[in-house]
């Protein structure tokens, strides 16, 4: 019997209905990722060879309507339904700048049918010398934990790396040989430095193996210091995972790490942080990791969207599932959805002026993601944001009870955000004053000892004009895990 699923709509990561143009750009993309003279990643070659075959078959009409007559029915539905809300029901017309918000809310469509997507996950461990003792314990009994939960359809690879890189479980199904596997994880060592490019890159080559756009493909980076001269290079590395259909998450353990750096490497592809404090907490973060990621729905959410002249994106924020601040470039990688959960992203909208007409639009284009489940995974549905204009103010009504609830979760994130900037810019004074304000609103919802932490960051920002690395991790991850669900800042006081 075929196998549907390594269907040419799918080996070039296009939705059915894609144009010749798309066809062909997509084609490009993937020949400049993984032509042989580009790329010597194993495998690499023959997936050049697929898509290149997929290429030969798309961009030929007649072609093309015979292969798709070969197809089984294709579900082109969204698969989703999706809920637009505005902080205004309408703008003024005027030359004056106004702020608008808007929430998108993505739910998955129920089905009865239960479908299991494979996991291809790569694990990049940090060895480096700071990671001796019970931090590389924790770690390696987690690891050999999560072997055991692996599925018969599932590829694990696990990379460790300090100053240079090696492969200590190469990309496989591990059913076959556990005990093997799990000798191999035992034995590592930890010495010398961090240098995150280097296991970054080899478990890039390890996860690419079995790169499938009906995979969940992911990689886990742990690490507990800061990398050095090649931050640029993890950059455009994310960005070829990102083309490439890989989600990134990092684990930091501890102050030494750049949660700036992480998050952004992270957020490129979709991903987040996450802040460990307590080398005990790494089992609980990495099996709820591992979760999260058996219950994908979609996956390389992506929103594309052209502005109006008038417009400019300030800010944009996943709350649900896992909250992560994003750069507002276009487009923009949303990562996964789950199927047991909504996906809710958050945006700043400012517009420089309304124009003389009854109806401005912002924004337009389209989101992107792929449903794993599917013969033709891609998706593709058009998204239109806009407003109606009113020549006068008129009696606003409130904002929808959705966006009045999801922007004050997010007032204390951005509390905290807006204090460093002040820091940074040299306002102590006005930096004192937001994390003051920040610990009393954090006392009255009952957070008591991340306001105390709050509190005692303050007086040090008085005395010495910066915040610790604890503290400034604590109120950080802090703050960002009071907008989880469960809404509880326990793991960082």
């Amino acid at each position: 019997m075929p196998d549907y699923s390594d269907n040419y709509y799918a080996r070039l990561s296009i939705p059915f209905d894609a144009t010749r143009d798309e066809v062909r750009s997509a084609y490009h993309d993937a020949a400049r990722r993984l032509h042989p003279d580009a790329n010597p990643a194993a495998g690499a070659v023959e997936q050049f060879l697929r898509i290149q075959e997929a290429y030969e078959t798309l961009s030929d009409p007649q072609k093309r309507k015979d292969y798709d007559q070969s197809l089984p029915k294709i579900d082109t539905s969204p698969g989703i339904s999706m809920e637009i809300l505005y902080s205004r029901r309408e703008l003024i017309q005027s030359p004056d700048p106004q702020l608008l918000y808007v929430m998108m809310e993505l739910i998955p469509v129920a089905t009865d049918q239960e479908v299991v997507i494979p996991l291809n996950l790569c694990i990049v461990i940090d060895r480096s010398t700071s990671m001796q003792g019970e931090r590389m314990d924790v770690v390696k009994a987690t690891a050999k934990n999560l072997l055991k939960q692996l599925r018969p359809v599932d590829y694990l690879s696990v990379v460790a790396y300090s100053d240079r890189a090696d492969v200590i479980v190469p990309a496989m199904r591990i059913s076959a040989g556990i005990e093997r596997v799990e000798s191999q994880i035992s034995m590592l060592q930890t010495g010398g430095g961090t240098e995150i490019f280097r296991g970054l890159e080899a478990g890039f080559e390890e996860i690419s193996r079995y790169l499938r756009p009906n995979f969940v493909n992911h990689m886990i980076l742990i690490t507990d210091g800061r990398t050095y001269g090649d931050e640029a290079q993890c950059l455009n590395l994310a960005e070829k995972a990102r083309e490439a259909g890989v989600t990134i998450s990092g684990l930091g353990i501890g102050n030494e790490w750049n949660d700036k750096f992480l998050d952004t490497l992270t957020s490129k592809t979709g991903g987040s942080s996450t802040y460990v404090a307590d080398p005990r907490d790494i089992k609980r973060f990495m099996e709820l990791k591992f979760n999260r990621l058996n219950r994908i729905f979609a996956e390389n959410t992506t929103l594309n969207l052209k502005l109006s002249p008038h417009v400019e994106v300030h800010y944009a924020f996943r709350l649900s599932p896992e909250p992560a601040k994003f750069p507002v470039e276009m487009p923009i990688n949303f990562g996964n959805i789950q199927n047991d959960a909504g996906f809710i992203v958050v945006f700043e909208v400012f517009v420089k002026k309304v124009p003389p007409q009854a109806l401005t639009v912002l924004m337009e284009g389209a989101l992107r993601y792929e449903i794993p489940s599917r013969i033709v995974p891609s998706v593709r549905i058009p998204i239109t944001i806009s407003r109606p204009v009113e020549k006068a103010e008129v009696s606003q009504q409130p904002p929808p009870q959705k966006i009045v609830q999801a922007m004050s979760r997010l007032t204390l994130y951005r509390m905290q955000e807006q204090a460093k900037q002040d820091i940074e810019a040299g306002n102590i004074e006005q930096a004192t004053r937001r994390l003051r304000f920040l610990a009393t609103h954090l006392l009255a919802q009952g957070e008591t000892s991340l306001a105390t932490t709050v509190l005692g960051e303050a007086g040090r920002i008085e005395r010495e004009r910066s915040l610790s690395g604890e503290g400034e991790k604590k109120i950080k991850y802090g703050t960002r895990a009071l907008l989880l669900p469960s809404g509880n800042g326990d793991n960082f006081k």
